[in-house]
Parts: structure tokens; sequence; C-alpha cells
């Protein structure tokens, strides 16, 4: 059985939107109140199974979390596609970043959508118009900022998804609370988007359920009680994240190219570990991709939902998705529903990671809601 594509209520599709309206009043699928200044705090790798799991280092943000906080991520549960939901409303097969990597049709390349703009092959993607929708900054009504690291000021992803909103930068946790801190007393109305990476890098290095994954918790819990302290009645903010993550052991990391025949045909394979996505050389045969789907069936259909690019396409794994962006999810997709992370040997020697994400298990689709300041009445 395929997973459920709509398992939660509400999604990051929401956020944005419904922060926007608060801000003119107007009703709002989250249900927020009217309020003069809006903040969307995005936690990168906070889902809510691992707040749930680590409440005890987290005396803020734990005590908010219930059946009624937690909101879904959509498929893939990575941070490019994640966050241009975010910030665009859309899903990631109509905004066009259906993925960690991915294929670029046009130049036969495939792609990294956080930092691999320029590809080895010459050609620029044009964050413009390879990510379709306009951004919810650009369309706004009222003024907008984000503000995250200095290294993603300039970014090809930064272009693509927070185009409209001008950049402020802070270098450490506190100090990007304190530039939102500043912006809010600096201007009448408007949003602010503010980015904490620091939990999704722990976890990639050393996993969610590490000390050093915990350490990150509790300084961003503390540095949320301080900031949520100071907002006025007319100041809201609401706590969200892109994906949750688990743990993988390197003794479950499935090196794809020592299987027979799993690559046959394959020309490129792109996602990420927990959400593969293979592309076929242009003339394999309809036999031939049909059989190796069934290969992959057999060997890994008992942990991990394995489906052709018409199937996730007619499922709604990546919501609607444009004609154009169609040739860019993988004609075969290849999801882990256990605890499973799917590398090439090359990949793997160049990137291997502990906490993983991407996939459609609840750890990594399951996301808080939490709410603070005006919006929390």
């Amino acid at each position: 059985m395929l997973p459920a594509t709509k398992s939660h209520r509400l999604t990051l599709a929401d956020v944005v939107p419904s922060s926007l309206a608060a801000l003119t009043g107007r009703d709002n699928p989250l249900g927020l109140p009217a309020a003069d200044k809006a903040v969307v705090l995005l936690v990168d790798g906070l889902g809510s199974s691992q707040l749930a799991a680590r409440a005890g280092h987290a005396r803020t943000l734990a005590p908010l979390l219930g059946k009624h906080s937690i909101i879904g991520s959509r498929f893939p549960t990575t941070t490019a596609a994640a966050l241009a939901t975010l910030t665009t409303g859309a899903p990631s097969g109509t905004h066009g970043l259906v993925g960690y990597s991915v294929l670029d049709p046009v130049l036969d390349r495939v792609v990294n959508q956080l930092n691999g703009w320029e590809g080895d092959k010459g050609g620029v993607l044009d964050p413009a118009t390879w990510q379709r929708v306009p951004t919810l900054f650009e369309t706004a009504s009222v003024p907008t900022y984000v503000i995250g690291p200095e290294r993603y000021r300039d970014s090809g992803f930064t272009r693509a998804v927070l185009r409209g909103a001008e950049y402020r930068a802070g270098a450490s946790v506190a100090d990007r609370f304190a530039a939102a801190r500043a912006t809010l007393d600096s201007i009448e109305s408007g949003l602010l988007y503010l980015y904490v990476p620091e939990l999704d890098q722990a976890g990639h290095a050393r996993g969610w359920e590490s000390p050093e994954w915990t350490r990150a918790l509790e300084d961003l819990d503390g540095e949320v009680g301080r900031f949520a302290a100071t907002l006025g009645r007319g100041e809201g903010m609401v706590l969200t994240a892109d994906h949750g993550m688990l743990d993988v052991p390197l003794s479950s990391h499935v090196l794809i190219d020592s299987e027979p025949g799993l690559l046959d045909g394959i020309r490129h394979v792109a996602g990420e570990p927990r959400g593969l996505q293979l592309h076929f050389e242009p003339d394999a045969t309809d036999q031939h991709r049909a059989t190796v789907l069934e290969r992959w069936r057999a060997e890994e259909g008992s942990r991990s939902w394995i489906v052709s690019r018409r199937e996730a396409v007619d499922s709604g794994w990546f919501g609607v998705v444009a004609p154009e962006v169609e040739p860019r999810i993988g004609d075969i997709v290849v999801a882990a529903r256990k605890a499973v992370a799917y590398y090439t040997q090359a990949s793997h020697a160049k990137n291997s990671m502990i906490g993983q994400h991407g996939s459609w298990t609840a750890e990594e689709t399951s996301v808080p809601l939490l709410r603070f300041g005006g919006f929390a009445r």
C-alpha cells in the first residue's frame, strides 16, 4: 500500500499565507488572530516526534506541543522542496523543486537544489524561472524580511525561494533573534521569516539522538523563550519546521551499485538517500523499465515504497505537477519506510550521514506549529 498523501489537515503551505492574512485581519487556515507584525520561525529538522522525545530539554517549546499543534510537511521531506512550499504555498510539483538533487533535463545533469545552481557542465539554473511560482514575499501587501546566516544571502536557492524579501543576516542563533527584534522595532507592520539551520546540521553529522543535537535544541529553546517574552500584543510568532528526522546507522546504509541489476540502464541517480529518484537512459525500452522497477520491488519492497513516475504523479506524491516539471521527477521513485538509506559507493564516500529525511514516515512528515505572542491568544 502507498502512503497517505494527505495525512495532516494543515501543511507548510498554509503557514505564510495565514501569517499574511493575520496582518490584514482576514480569516486564515491556521486561525491566527489579527496582528500588526508576524514572525515565521523555521527550525530546520525539528520534527514533532523528535521534540516530544526531548521534551525535558525544551521547557519553552515542548509544553506547547499537542495533537492540535502538529502540521505536515509534504513529499519529498527535504529542505529545498519544503522551504519552497512554505514560501510559495505551492506543492513541489508546481514550484519545481522536487528533491534535494534534481535532474535538469535540458543540460542532462543532476543539480543540487541547495548549493549546485552552477553546474560542472556549464550553464546556470535561473532561480527566477526554475522555481516557477511567485513567492508570497513578492505578492505581499506588507514589507517582508528574511533573517538567516550571511552565507545564504546571495545563493541561488535564496533567490529562488526567498525573492521579494529584504535579507538581513545574523551569524549565531542569538544574533538572528536580535536582528528579528531590531527589525520588529523598526517597522509598523510586516512579516519576518527567521531561519535556524543548526539542529539539522547537528542531526546530519551526529544524529538527532546525539548530545550535540540535544544541545542545539536547548540553545534554540532558550532563545525562543527570551524572544517570545519581548513580543507585544500586536506581534505574533509561529514556529514550524521543514521536516523531521530519523537516525539511520551506517549498518543500514544500502549501496545500490553493489546490488545486482538495480542500476541497469539507469543514467542518473537523483533525490536523496531516503527519497531516491532514478532516471533511465533515454533509449530504455518500456519492457526494460518495467523489469528494473519490478527488480527494485522484489529486492527493497519490504522496506521502501517503490513507484514509477506515473504512479507517483497520479497518487499525488508531488501535488499538482506542471508539465515542464514532470521530467525532473525520477522514472523510479524509492521512498524508504524502514530505517534505511540508499547510496551509491561514490555518494556514500562523499556524503554519508546519520540523521536522515526525505521520505513519508511520520518521523519525517510531522512538524510542530507552535504559537507565541499575539498568535497565542
